[in-house]
């Protein structure tokens, strides 16, 4: 399922190194007493659970990204899709019915070769390192909505990218890289009241104070018409997060239960504001509109590129034009190659973002001890590494590391100086800060 995943995100977006010296014992951390609220917050080293953590993921991340590779290769090389293809066609016989058929097929198969893996991975792991409260029911069925989810996708979509391919052979990547961009605000507008409800229950916030300052917290950001929901994560994981989603009429402000749990007010609401530093920047769909063009490009190397693989390998993969859709784990495969060799450029212009809207929520709500001590919790929540190596944040990091993100919070204060807020155009009037309301950040 992963494959098929891989293959129609390409048609709409597309610790290696040992960490530095922890330079801080972690008796160095305490909480700040309110009168040094002032006071720098500490970044404690990475307990040796989470160095485990952070060295089997930087692992099964190589792993994944083989992964993404043997199995495309494996149905290409062994003419496998082309039989698959053959069977959807005895199937389907119409080319429309061909396509859903071939997609289902596909990935059905890939589902079954995947799960145990899965299982491995996405459960055993999380439970051997204390991160999971997920029933194995709870995550066979979550694994058949995923399922489920991608089938419809699938059939939905992935047969416009294949009219294209066969009505314009020369162009289709550039009209599937256009069309990528509606087919993704149309996602981010259905994802959260179609897509999301699947997997857990989201309701009303429980605590209608703290509803009520985020809020108004939101009103001061200048995010009018949004709705806060609680969302029972707990049943899944004993990881933290929180997000702002949905486009127009469907945003909404989003809060995993165990952050509830975790967090004070004050850092909850830090944590809300960066949130809604995101959207009042405009950072999601300027994200979108950065991934679409990256798509552009990955589109047009895969088209310069598959038609001499076809001429070369034809025989083996039993088909003679892209348009054919057994050439979709060719398509997999060149774009996750050209996808991988790209990625530190959407990865570096996320790590931007993210410290923009730490800024833009320091700037709204002036907490830098409640902001530190967020991510200090989160740091010790998640089995989080603050200080990874370099390579894993080129490779992997699409946020700067806990560490730098403290460092930045314990220096930032421009308003104790009198400096002007690079972002207080966005704020709606409001008293002084001590007077107001006060995915992970």
């Amino acid at each position: 399922m992963r494959h098929l995943a891989v293959g129609l995100l390409l048609f709409c977006c597309l610790g290696l190194v040992a960490p530095g010296v922890q330079a801080q014992a972690a008796d160095e951390v305490e909480a700040l007493a309110p009168e040094n609220a002032g006071a720098p917050v500490a970044v404690p080293p990475a307990t040796e659970q989470a160095m485990r953590y952070y060295h089997t993921g930087n692992a099964i991340w190589v792993f994944n990204i083989a992964w993404s590779f043997a199995i495309p290769l494996l149905f290409l090389f062994t003419g496998f899709s082309a039989r698959i293809r053959d069977w959807a066609a005895r199937l389907g016989r119409k080319w429309f019915f061909i396509i859903g058929a071939y997609i289902i097929i596909y990935s059905l198969i890939n589902f079954i070769i995947e799960l145990p893996i899965g299982y491995a991975l996405g459960f055993q792991r999380q439970h051997a390192y204390g991160l999971s409260n997920q029933t194995f029911g709870k995550w066979i069925g979550d694994s058949f909505k995923g399922l489920g989810v991608g089938l419809a996708m699938g059939v939905l979509f992935l047969w416009v990218p294949y009219l294209l391919l066969k009505k314009s052979p020369g162009r289709w990547w550039l009209y599937t890289g256009l069309l990528s961009m509606p087919f993704i605000f149309l996602l981010m507008l259905i994802s959260p009241i179609w897509i999301s409800p699947l997997f857990n229950d989201f309701g009303p916030m429980k605590d209608q104070a703290l509803e009520a300052e985020i809020l108004a917290l939101a009103d001061r950001a200048g995010i009018e018409g949004g709705r806060v929901f609680e969302v029972d994560k707990s049943v899944d994981t004993k990881t933290i997060n929180a997000y702002v989603t949905g486009f127009l009429d469907t945003k909404r402000i989003v809060l995993w239960d165990t952050i509830l749990e975790k967090l004070d007010q004050d850092e909850l609401l830090y944590v809300m504001g960066h949130e809604m530093g995101h959207y009042a920047l405009g950072h999601v769909p300027r994200f979108v509109l950065f991934l679409c063009a990256g798509n552009l490009i990955v589109l047009y190397i895969v088209y310069r590129v598959a038609g001499g693989l076809i001429r070369k390998y034809q025989h083996r993969f039993g088909f003679s034009e892209l348009a054919d859709i057994a050439s979709l784990p060719l398509l997999i495969v060149l774009s996750n190659a050209v996808s991988l060799l790209g990625l530190p450029i959407p990865l570096a212009y996320s790590r931007h973002n993210e410290r923009e809207a730490d800024r833009f929520a320091l700037e709204l709500l002036q907490t830098n001890q409640a902001a530190a001590t967020a991510f200090i919790k989160l740091q010790e929540e998640n089995l989080g590494n603050p200080r990874p190596g370099a390579l894993y944040m080129f490779l992997r990091a699409g946020h700067p590391s806990i560490g730098q993100r403290v460092d930045f919070i314990n220096t930032y204060r421009p308003w104790e100086s009198g400096a002007p807020l690079k972002y207080e155009a966005y704020f709606a009037t409001q008293d002084a800060p001590g007077d107001a309301p006060g995915d992970a950040p």
